[in-house]
């Protein structure tokens, strides 16, 4: 057979869909194209040659397996996912042809143009790696398989999601085949969503998302146990019987340039009513706009904190971290505040002490409230992170980007296992490697104040940053899943 392509997009506004059309029809190897109808959705009128059919939701199983069957008759399954209007590239599929074939890969994907507010704007995606396993991941709006795929994967589908549909798709054709990035730029989508990246970042937790959530998670347990990388609610005690400790809790706050914000978190710490003995240890980044000198003050008013300025200068967030659980001061329980945030009241250091006894775990993960800089809650408001449970949360944990905060380690794992020397996703790789092993504790109220301003780390990232940000926790997922699969293998 000739390559031939069978091309399926949503249903849209009727003159945007037409464009769609008229861009695919152009391509010679385009074979069929079909409009995905969903309940309530308007139908349009197609022009001659255009098929449709219905899907209970797009997105869902049985849209998978109607692509599936209707792209048999094809060597090749395109799916576009947007409705706004398609622009494509000069020759951009017959190049994803070309890639298929040379490559053998389950799935090509590419780099893009983002039409954002009249500006064309270059979108580089990442590479898919076996990590990759966030049901966020950015491939673009254009994914191209070899019909066969489709078709094998289709026939492994046992679940019938409403939401995880195409998620599952991806999952399982990753289990024989390659998902192959070609870093070219292929086509032109319009981009629709224009909040800043820390607007984002907290979507996948909001609870209107929550039975979404339910389904993704579903599909990857699946997954990690077709693959060998599921773990059982099997976990190694903790016997917390090392005493050589000279205070039971410490709090950790590593700090850079925050005068506008580290003092209110200090006092957060300072008010604590506790019923044993804790210190502040603050590893203070080489700050250079007075943040220094407050900590200094500080630290003359009370005792309990320990103000520690690194001898070297090539430290991030985890290597400040290292400094203060390797800290001869250093407490028992070693637990996390952010230098621009605060503790909700006088009891959180208490409350998570007692998590660890209570729940016998090596890590305890309490929830936040998201607040703005006059501390007025702002949307999504409590994030708790309701999808970690005793039974899968270590499993979940491969698939979602974040397990929540404040974070809160017994030292001597902490010690062995050690923090990443990065500023970015060091907590989340933490995170995975004691869960492979002990359970993780959770406080499901709200524990924490964390602010959003302009300054946060993460508040307004370029492409390349919020790429480096997603590689590199792929990056960890794939170490985790690889050390899950080994262990299991043992």
């Amino acid at each position: 057979m000739h390559n031939k392509i069978s091309c399926f997009l949503p249903v849209a506004e009727p003159a945007d869909l037409k464009q769609t059309i008229d861009e695919l029809k152009a391509v010679d190897l385009v074979d069929g194209i079909y409009v995905m109808i969903t309940p309530g959705s308007k139908g349009a009128e197609l022009p001659e040659g255009v098929d449709s059919f219905e899907v209970p939701a797009l997105n869902s199983t049985q849209m998978v397996k109607e692509i599936a069957k209707r792209g048999e008759t094809s060597t090749h399954v395109l799916l576009y996912t947007k409705s706004l209007p398609l622009k494509l590239g000069a020759l951009s599929l017959e190049r994803m042809v070309q890639a298929a074939e040379y490559t053998g890969a389950g799935m090509i994907y590419s780099d893009y143009f983002a039409l954002k507010e009249g500006k064309m704007i270059q979108n580089p995606v990442i590479d898919y790696q076996d990590g990759s396993l966030r049901d966020d991941f950015n491939f673009g709006s254009l994914l191209f398989f070899p019909s066969e795929a489709v078709k094998e994967a289709a026939g492994k589908m046992k679940a019938d999601y409403k939401f995880a549909g195409l998620y599952d798709l991806r999952l399982k054709v990753s289990q024989n085949l390659k998902l192959f990035r070609l870093p070219e730029f292929l086509y032109t989508e319009m981009e629709t969503d224009t909040r800043k990246s820390g607007e984002k970042i907290f979507d996948y937790v909001d609870p209107k998302n929550r039975e979404v959530q339910i389904e993704m998670e579903v599909a990857c347990t699946e997954h990690l146990k077709a693959i060998g990388g599921y773990l059982k609610p099997e976990f190694e005690e903790v016997k917390f019987d090392e005493s050589d400790f000279p205070v039971e809790a410490s709090v950790v706050v590593p700090v850079r340039n925050r005068a506008k914000t580290i003092e209110d978190a200090v006092r957060s710490v300072f008010n604590q009513n506790t019923s044993f003995k804790f210190n502040l240890i603050i590893v203070d980044n080489h700050s250079d706009d007075g943040t220094t000198e407050i900590l200094k003050k500080l630290a003359g008013e009370d005792n309990r904190l320990i103000h520690v300025i690194p001898d070297r200068k090539d430290l991030g967030i985890g290597g400040c971290w290292n400094m203060a659980i390797m800290n001869e001061s250093c407490g028992k329980f070693a637990i996390q505040l952010d230098s621009d945030d605060l503790y909700a009241d006088d009891s959180v250091v208490q409350t998570i002490v007692d998590a660890f006894y209570e729940q016998n775990c090596a890590m305890v993960i309490g929830s936040y409230q998201m607040v703005n800089f006059k501390l007025e809650e702002i949307p999504p408001g409590l994030i708790d992170h309701k999808e970690w449970t005793p039974d899968n949360g270590r499993n979940n944990a491969l698939r979602i980007n974040g397990l929540g905060a404040p974070r809160a380690f017994y030292t001597p794992v902490l010690r062995e296992i050690r923090v990443p020397n990065v500023s970015y996703g060091e907590d989340y790789a933490v995170g995975l490697a004691i869960s492979r092993d002990y359970q993780i504790g959770r406080i499901y109220q709200s524990l924490y104040m964390c602010r959003r301003w302009d300054d946060n780390s993460d508040a307004s990232l370029d492409i390349a940053k919020m790429n480096n940000h997603n590689l590199y926790k792929d990056r960890v997922r794939t170490m985790e899943l690889w050390a899950r699969i080994a262990k299991n293998k043992k």
